[in-house]
């Protein structure tokens, strides 16, 4: 695994970031960003009062689980208790969001992935959600300065992702937890997070000092490993369906955790608005439409955003879909 993925630093002149851009969309889809302006110590922080969450008692974290988040789909679940590729994830982990007061129309229309988060109490964790929040909010500036630099690789006007998909993109947020401990013998799991691709547009990952992360190229896997003060940045499936290929979303996974450290990661999911109509921005040409490691084509499909985004954590949470969606 010797092939790196580029670093690009965003304080570099904007020719520069856009074309450093254009050449990872088109060869691996993933790439790091440094010189951003989320705060390191925030970052500290929440690394640390995540770890003081997943050390809380089964019992205690219950309280938070995500039947009880309803249809905002946010909470914690269990190890082993999210598919992926059809097979249990050795990881937990908590499901955030923005926050939306219950007044707020798409709340109270009983929209999806719209509502208030579930996190503990100061008592419990004290901090968590002053420091959940004012990172969800820098790391979606981060995630409109990237979208910006993308347009421009596509030689299109900086705004174009805001004006059309994300002047109020659908956040998704997560704090996973990959234990060091083995698997139980009697559970069909094989990674920390099977093989896959991202829904949506673009994924602002922050990793602990542990990493895990494998991008997959061709017949090879690529090691995504940390490195200090930057996101991994990889593009989804829907910026793949408006650039007809031309900017693919790659599979990726990560491996199971041996390290004898608990590893943390930290995905913010940077979605177009629930209610976008997808457009392309350039037409399907066939050597760029080549079969999907998953055997799907995002081209294929027709509607809007959320109708795509519930089709899929459907599969992540098949139980939780009966009961909520």
């Amino acid at each position: 695994m010797s092939e790196q993925l580029p670093v690009i630093d965003l304080r570099a002149p904007r020719p520069v970031v856009a074309q450093a851009i254009a050449d990872a969309c088109r060869s691996v889809g993933f790439f790091y960003v440094v010189g951003h302006d989320v705060d390191e110590a925030l970052v500290a922080t929440l690394m640390k009062q995540s770890h003081q969450f997943f050390a809380l008692s089964e019992d205690i974290k219950a309280r938070f689980a995500m039947p009880l988040g309803g249809r905002a789909w946010r909470g914690w679940f269990p190890l082993g208790g999210e598919l992926t590729s059809g097979r249990p994830d050795w990881k937990e982990g908590l499901y955030l969001g923005t926050e939306l007061p219950e007044t707020h129309p798409r709340v109270r229309a009983g929209v999806p992935m719209h509502g208030a988060n579930l996190i503990p109490d100061d008592d419990l964790v004290p901090g968590f959600r002053s420091a959940i929040l004012t990172y969800i909010d820098q790391v979606t500036r981060l995630g409109h300065q990237v979208m910006a630099a993308i347009a421009a690789s596509l030689a299109l006007p900086d705004d174009y992702f805001f004006r059309r998909y994300t002047s109020d993109p659908l956040i998704l947020f997560r704090i996973f937890q990959y234990p060091s401990r083995p698997v139980p013998a009697n559970l069909d799991v094989r990674y920390g997070v099977g093989e896959h691709t991202d829904y949506g547009l673009l994924t602002l990952l922050r990793q602990d000092d542990v990493g895990g992360l494998t991008v997959r190229t061709g017949d090879q896997l690529i090691d995504a490993p940390p490195i200090a003060g930057s996101f991994v940045c990889n593009i989804g499936d829907m910026l793949d369906r408006m650039t007809g290929g031309l900017y693919r979303s790659t599979p990726h996974r990560v491996r199971l955790n041996q390290s004898g450290r608990d590893r943390l990661s930290l995905p913010l999911f940077f979605d177009p608005d629930f209610d976008a109509q997808i457009e392309p921005i350039r037409t399907v040409h066939d050597d760029d439409a080549a079969t999907r490691w998953d055997q799907a084509s995002v081209h294929a499909f027709a509607g809007t955003y959320g109708d795509y985004v519930l089709a899929k954590v459907g599969k992540v949470f098949p139980a939780l879909r009966q009961t909520v969606l």
